[in-house]
């Protein structure tokens, strides 16, 4: 291999770890160095071929008949160790979904969802976002401090996805484990007995939404999963039906709830973006691109090559497993001037590459899009002086793919009742 093909350049090495903690910190130097001196490289510890900059990330995303979307959200095709796979036997195989499907079975499912996941379902639930983003400040603003991403970042969106579903809300902290643990579950880093757990979690998961798609196939009802069923009729099994509404709680409460403690974190670093943001309300569409283009909460997903093929000066063998990075396009400075700096009135901000594009563009980003811009306002207006708590540093989740926080602990100024 050349210098380019084993990741280094002028014998400089890119030293890719994403879970390593000056990466958990700031990635981005390294993306940085990976497009000026090997934008494709690839990473021999992790088995991966790394794509970093705009225009090959685009070429990628756009070209999926070379570029297979099978095992997109598996960072390694390692098969499972025989305790987990051995309760995975208990459901049913994971794919394919909307995310890791390829064609004809993608634009099968993409139609399907289409027709029932509508701009004006998502248009109707605003005020839902609005009761939801009021009642759960409400609970703590008197505290004066609060952990945002334990009671707001992930509780909004799930209630939004599962206001869509019909999911009861008395059953979200299950979904919430559960969608959490599926991907701690396909990043399979951690000890084997926690990822049996969550393989038990995955399995019950899987059951909870076939029940329920068996009660609205008894009794339909004016929600998603409903609307799922009879737009599928006669060309879903319940089992496909079923990774759907799995599929929109992983992707649809998870990535906004990164995209919150991302955001909040970044305008907290830059207070005249932050007062921008709660001064003009005329900013806040482009301010939540901004913000998704500066930490993209999912850094990337994975392909697979059908074919030799060349990419960015290099030669990719047929059956290579490519990360194409969302997280260093959206910095690359040939695409974004100054791109290392949050402006939250950047022009042409919304090209970027965080929710993917081509056919796999999330099918959830309007509802994403409507949260943030709903939220992120909302906790600036009625947080007044919000600030990083004290001697309480956020702190950063471990997923290889993604960018975001367990934990972000601010405070505020006291608000009189």
């Amino acid at each position: 291999m050349s210098a380019a093909e084993t990741g280094s350049a002028a014998g400089c090495p890119i030293h890719f770890d994403p879970l390593a903690p000056d990466q958990l910190a700031d990635p981005y130097p390294t993306y940085a160095q990976a497009r000026a001196e090997a934008p494709v490289f690839y990473s021999e510890p992790h088995g991966l071929w790394v794509v970093t900059r705009y225009e090959d990330v685009i070429r990628v995303l756009r070209d999926h008949e070379t570029f297979s979307s099978q095992n997109a959200v598996r960072s390694s095709l390692e098969p499972p160790p025989p305790e987990v796979a051995a309760v995975l036997s208990e459901g049913h195989p994971l794919s394919p979904t909307l995310t890791d499907a390829d064609e004809p079975i993608h634009g099968r499912l993409r139609g399907m969802v289409n027709r029932a996941f509508t701009h004006q379902r998502v248009r109707d639930l605003e005020p839902v976002i609005r009761e939801a983003t009021a009642e759960l400040i409400d609970a703590f603003v008197a505290d004066g401090e609060v952990d945002l991403v334990e009671r707001f970042a992930w509780p909004l969106p799930l209630i939004a996805i599962g206001d869509i579903l019909g999911v009861p809300r008395a059953d979200l902290e299950n979904l919430h484990t559960w969608s959490y643990h599926w991907l701690k579950l396909l990043q399979a880093t951690d000890p084997l007995e926690q990822q049996v757990e969550y393989a038990r979690s995955v399995v019950r998961m899987q059951r909870y939404f076939l029940e329920a798609l068996e009660e609205r196939g008894r009794e339909p009802r004016d929600d998603l999963m409903s609307a799922l069923l009879a737009a599928g009729q006669g060309e879903l099994t319940l089992v496909e039906a079923m990774r759907v509404p799995m599929n929109l709680v992983i992707a649809g409460h998870v990535t906004v709830t990164r995209a919150i403690g991302n955001s909040v974190v970044l305008l907290l670093d830059q207070p005249e973006q932050l007062a921008l943001l709660r001064d003009d309300p005329d900013v806040t569409a482009n301010a939540v691109e901004e913000l998704l283009r500066m930490e993209s909460p999912a850094q990337g997903l994975f392909r697979t090559t059908t074919r030799e093929v060349e990419i960015g000066g290099v030669t990719l063998p047929k059956g290579a497993r490519v990360m194409v990075h969302y997280g260093s396009a959206n910095r690359d400075e040939t695409r974004f001037p100054e791109a290392a700096r949050l402006d939250l009135r950047r022009d042409g901000v919304i090209r970027h590459v965080a929710f993917g594009k081509g056919i796999h563009v999330c099918v959830g980003a309007p509802l994403a899009r409507a949260e943030l811009r709903i939220a992120l306002p909302e906790l600036l207006r009625r947080l007044p002086g919000l600030r990083l708590a004290e001697g309480r540093p956020p702190e950063r989740d471990r997923i290889f793919f993604a960018r975001g926080f367990t934990h972000v602990w601010v405070e505020w100024d006291a608000v009189s009742s």
